[in-house]
C-alpha cells in the first residue's frame, strides 16, 4: 500500500469516527432533550413554591427549604429502587426480552410503594426533628405544617418514577416530558390561587404552596397512566394487570441493585441537606440566601441528570445488545454534552447571577437586600463546582448502566459525608466563614466525588468490554 492509499485509509477512517459520534451525539441529545425538559419541570415544582413563597415572606421561604430538603432527600433514597430499573428494563429491552421488562417495572413499583409508606413517619413528625437538630422553633413548626400536607405527594411521586423507568426503557421519554410539564403548569396556577388567595380562594401561604405540589404531582401520574390505557403498544406490556402478582426474582435483583442507588443518594442529597441545617445555625438571612443559590443550582443540575439518564439508557440498551462501539461512542458523546453545558452554566453564573437571585426576592422586604448579597456569593461559589457536580453525576449514571452501584455508593458516602461535610463544618464554624465556608466544602466533596468515580467508570468500562 502506497503511503497515498494510506493516507487516503486513514483520513476516511478519521472521517467515520467523527460522523459515528456525531450521530451518537445526536441520538443523546434526542434522548436527553426531553429527560431535562422533565426533570426541570419537575424540579420547577420546588422552584416556584420558593420563588411565590419568597414573594410571600422571607420567614415562609426559610421554612420551605427545609421542608423541601427533607422531602427531596427522602423521595430521592426511596426512588434508587425505580432509578435502578431503568438500567436494567433498558438492557431487557435492547435484547429484546420484554417480558423481562414488565416484570421489572412491576417490581419497582411494589418496592417504592413500600418505601412511600415508611417515609411518611419522618415527615409528619418533622417539627420535632427540625428542633432536635437545632433550627429556629418558628422555622421547624412552619416546616412540619407544610410537610404534614406535602408528604401525601410521596406516593404519586414514587410512581412516576416507576413508570418513567418503563418508558424511557422503550425510549418514548416525551411522555415523560409531557406529564411533568402538565404538573409543573398546574402548580404554578395552584400556588397563584392557594399562596395568595387569588380567585376568590383563601389565603393559605405555606399551606396553599403544599396543597399545590400534592395536586401537580397527582394530576401528572394521572397523564402517565392515561398514556399506558390508551397507547395500544404500551397496554401489550399490561402493567398493571394482576399487578398484586410477586414475581421475587426480578424483586430480588431490583432491590439489590436498588439499595446502593438508594444509599448514594442518601450521602449526596444528605450532603445538601446537613448544609441547610448548618446555614440554620448561622442565622434565617443566610439559610434564605441558600435557599436561593442551592434552587438555582438544582435547576441546572437537572440538565447534568437528563444527560446521565441518556446515559444509562443508552449504555444500558448497548450492553442489552453486546454493541462494544455502542459502549465507547456513548460515552464519548455524553461527556463531550457534559462539558459544553458546564461552560454555559459556569458563565451564567459569573456574568449575570443578579438576575437568578433577585427573581426569588421582594425588592419592598427590608431583609431582601441582606438576602442578595449573601446569595450572590454562593452564586459565584457555585460555579466553582460545576463540573465536578456535572461529572460525578454523569459517572454514576453510566456505571449504572453497568450495574455497578455499590462501590459508587463506598465513593459517594466517604467524599460527601466523611469528607465534605466536615470540611464544610470546620471552614463554617471553627475557621468563621460562616455560609460561604459550607459552600466550600460542596467544592471539596463533589471534587473528590467526581475524579474517584470517573476512574471506576474507566476500569469497569474495559471490564465489560472485554466479557461482551
Amino acid at each position: 500500500m502506497t503511503w497515498e492509499s494510506q493516507l487516503h485509509y486513514l483520513s476516511a477512517m478519521l472521517s467515520l469516527h467523527r460522523t459515528t459520534l456525531a450521530r451518537s451525539i445526536a441520538a443523546t441529545l434526542a434522548l436527553a432533550i426531553p429527560l431535562i425538559g422533565s426533570h426541570v419541570a419537575q424540579a420547577s415544582k420546588h422552584l416556584t413554591d420558593a420563588v411565590m413563597l419568597g414573594w410571600y415572606g422571607v420567614e415562609e421561604l426559610a421554612a420551605v427549604v427545609l421542608g423541601g430538603i427533607m422531602f427531596t432527600v427522602i423521595f430521592l433514597v426511596c426512588s434508587g429502587f425505580a432509578m435502578a430499573v431503568i438500567p436494567l428494563a433498558a438492557s431487557a429491552a435492547g435484547a429484546g426480552r420484554t417480558w423481562r421488562v414488565r416484570r421489572l417495572v412491576r417490581m419497582g413499583i411494589w418496592i417504592s410503594m413500600l418505601f412511600g409508606m415508611l417515609a411518611v413517619i419522618p415527615m409528619w413528625n418533622s417539627e420535632s426533628i427540625f428542633v432536635a437538630i437545632g433550627q429556629k422553633p418558628g422555622t421547624a413548626a412552619l416546616a412540619g405544617d407544610y410537610l404534614r400536607i406535602a408528604l401525601w405527594g410521596i406516593f404519586p411521586a414514587l410512581m412516576i418514577m416507576a413508570l418513567k423507568s418503563f418508558f424511557l426503557a422503550l425510549v418514548r421519554p416525551q411522555i415523560v416530558l409531557t406529564s411533568t410539564v402538565v404538573g409543573a403548569l398546574l402548580n404554578v396556577l395552584a400556588n397563584h390561587i392557594l399562596i395568595f388567595g387569588n380567585w376568590g380562594a383563601p389565603e393559605l401561604g405555606l399551606i396553599g404552596a403544599a396543597i399545590a405540589s400534592v395536586v401537580s404531582q397527582s394530576f401528572s401520574l394521572l397523564v402517565m397512566i392515561g398514556y399506558l390505557l390508551a397507547v395500544r403498544e404500551f397496554r401489550e406490556y399490561a402493567l398493571f394487570s394482576r399487578w398484586w402478582k410477586p414475581e421475587w426474582a426480578a424483586f430480588s435483583e431490583v432491590f439489590r441493585l436498588g439499595w446502593p442507588v438508594g444509599a448514594t443518594l442518601l450521602a449526596e442529597v444528605g450532603f445538601f441537606g446537613v448544609s441547610a441545617i448548618m446555614m440554620g445555625w448561622v442565622d434565617t438571612v443566610t439559610l434564605a440566601a441558600h435557599g436561593i443559590a442551592i434552587e438555582i443550582t438544582a435547576m441546572v443540575f437537572m440538565v447534568y441528570l437528563g444527560l446521565s439518564n441518556a446515559g444509562t439508557v443508552q449504555l444500558g440498551r448497548a450492553v442489552g445488545a453486546a454493541d462494544h462501539s455502542g459502549l465507547v461512542e456513548v460515552t464519548k458523546s455524553v461527556i463531550v454534552l457534559t462539558i459544553l453545558s458546564v461552560i454555559v452554566v459556569v458563565a451564567v453564573f459569573l456574568l449575570v447571577p443578579e438576575i437568578l437571585v433577585n427573581a426569588f426576592l421582594d425588592k419592598d422586604d427590608p431583609k431582601s437586600a441582606d438576602v442578595a448579597a449573601v446569595a450572590l456569593v454562593l452564586m459565584r461559589l457555585s460555579a466553582m463546582f460545576q463540573l465536578a457536580d456535572a461529572l460525578q453525576v454523569v459517572a454514576l449514571g453510566l456505571l449504572r448502566a453497568l450495574q455497578d452501584t455499590r462501590v459508587p455508593m463506598i465513593v459517594a458516602t466517604v467524599s460527601y459525608m466523611a469528607v465534605g461535610v466536615p470540611t464544610s463544618y470546620i471552614l463554617a464554624f471553627v475557621f468563621g466563614f460562616g455560609g460561604p465556608g459550607i459552600w466550600i466544602g460542596f467544592v471539596v466533596g463533589l471534587g473528590l466525588a467526581a475524579s474517584l468515580l470517573l476512574i471506576r467508570f474507566r476500569f469497569r468500562l474495559a471490564a465489560v468490554i472485554s466479557e461482551l
